[in-house]
């Protein structure tokens, strides 16, 4: 059996590849492909223990919201973040993706509204920086 040639390369990533990208940078890229709109991602490193980043999103209806956490549930395990723990999602309202480092909010419009978690996590750092 012949060997194949050096430029032939298996298209799917290695194990240690996908590993290597960041937890933020593969939520990000997943909400970005997943159409969620107006995502805004707050460092929260050293301002609280329960994760370095925060970042909040939008999807257009209950069925937008359920699809965009799905996919992010699947891409963190995929590029080998574990299983992150998931609250919200039978109702698709607000749900909530805690995967450790990245606390993900995402909202449907007029709740994200309502709660403006974002505007009250960035009011509390600029109080914090005077």
């Amino acid at each position: 059996m012949a060997a194949l040639p050096e430029n032939t390369l298996s298209a799917s990533p290695t194990p240690a590849a996908t590993a290597s990208k960041s937890m933020i940078d593969v939520i990000l890229d997943t909400l970005e492909d997943a159409k969620a709109e107006e995502t805004v991602a707050v460092d929260i490193t050293g301002k609280s223990s329960l994760a370095d980043h925060m970042v909040v999103t939008s999807g257009r209806s209950h069925r937008h919201v359920a699809a965009v956490a799905d996919q992010l549930i699947s891409a963190l395990r995929d590029h080998g973040h574990g299983k992150p723990r998931v609250e919200g999602l039978p109702h698709a309202d607000w749900v909530l993706v805690d995967a450790g480092d990245v606390i993900v909010h995402i909202f449907r419009p007029e709740v994200r509204e309502f709660y403006s978690l974002e505007k009250m996590w960035q009011a509390d750092f600029a109080a914090d920086q005077h």
